[in-house]
């Protein structure tokens, strides 16, 4: 229950729990070339529907529209379809649709809460974070990817704390394992999760353990290059939070965006968050919220995969939500 609250401040659409985390986490397969970039963006009227645009920022397309909140895109390995998290039934639950926006479909029917969805590699599943039936706590779920049937859990809260969620999570490129965040617990006087870190488990829900284990947070989101040799992550105080990237097995953990981790002053440069690297491993898009610095406005960032040139890719103000980069094969365009 205390993920969900948190999932739904941390959008800045949490009006009597209308409203979604403008993050969203996917893994990014490799491609041929880097095809286009989705989003999710606020409306005037407090809906949400998921855009794309080309690399460079141009040729903008909208997939969903209407009242609701559409969110959380993830592209599957071949490009050809999007998982996203959507409102419009009535309770948050996973959709797909085709990428161009046609076929758009409800996958899950929990009637609980469903986010974060992820494509397994080879297409035929999709993983997410959610709660469902009795377990009040956010777990790791996977269903099949074609009519959302053989729901089965990988995580498990037993043995942490009341507040304890596993959540965010992302399919590694060669289909083995899948990173997310886990709290053991969620501290109601601090308001604040207890030992928020980055986790990983076999894809069969076996030895799920932590990558990260020094004190800043971590969260929106962690996502695996392309060639599953790093996973970027989100690591700081709420307002002061940064960009980081380590190899698959937790070493040279180290940061390429934002403001140092354990500094409670605003960040002057926003709370950067929610990475997603580009198919050919060159580049990683992300979020840097600047409303913390008096600006109101999320933009979409682009940099380096070294953390070099940094520089936006959406240029309109407005609330952003976390980006997907999609593979492109040979033979298939954007």
């Amino acid at each position: 229950m205390r993920r969900r609250h948190t999932f739904l401040v941390s959008t800045g659409l949490a009006i009597a729990l209308v409203g979604l985390l403008f993050g969203s986490v996917s893994a990014t397969y490799p491609g041929a070339h880097n095809g286009r970039i989705a989003f999710g963006q606020r409306a005037a009227d407090g809906s949400s529907n998921i855009f794309s645009v080309l690399p460079a920022g141009n040729g903008l397309q909208q997939f969903t529209t209407g009242s609701g909140n559409h969110l959380c895109p993830a592209w599957s390995a071949d490009g050809r379809t999007i998982a996203y998290c959507s409102d419009v039934g009535g309770s948050w639950e996973i959709w797909t649709m085709h990428s161009d926006g046609s076929k758009q479909r409800q996958l899950t029917h929990l009637g609980g809460f469903a986010t974060f969805p992820d494509f397994s590699p080879n297409g035929q599943n999709v993983v997410f974070g959610g709660v469902e039936g009795a377990d009040d706590h956010t777990e790791i779920y996977v269903v099949d990817a074609s009519d959302g049937g053989g729901l089965r859990a990988l995580t498990s809260c037993a043995g942490f704390g009341g507040g304890c969620f596993n959540d965010t999570p992302a399919w590694s490129p060669d289909g083995t394992k899948i990173v997310f965040v886990h709290a053991d617990d969620y501290d109601e006087v601090a308001d604040a999760p207890v030992n928020l870190q980055v986790w990983v488990v076999n894809a069969d829900g076996t030895n799920g353990h932590p990558l990260t284990s020094d004190p800043t947070f971590k969260d929106q989101v962690p996502d695996w290059s392309p060639d599953g040799s790093k996973i970027s992550y989100h690591a700081g105080l709420s307002g002061t939070g940064g960009i980081y990237v380590m190899n698959a097995d937790g070493s040279d953990q180290h940061q390429l965006a934002g403001c140092a981790p354990l500094d409670p002053t605003p960040c002057p440069v926003g709370d950067d968050f929610g990475t997603a690297w580009s198919p050919d491993g060159t580049k990683i898009l992300y979020l840097s919220d600047l409303r913390g610095i008096g600006i109101n406005d999320r933009p979409v960032m682009m940099m380096n995969a070294d953390g070099s040139d940094q520089h936006r890719l959406t240029t309109t103000p407005g609330l952003y939500a976390v980006p997907a980069w999609q593979p492109v094969s040979r033979g298939h365009g954007t």
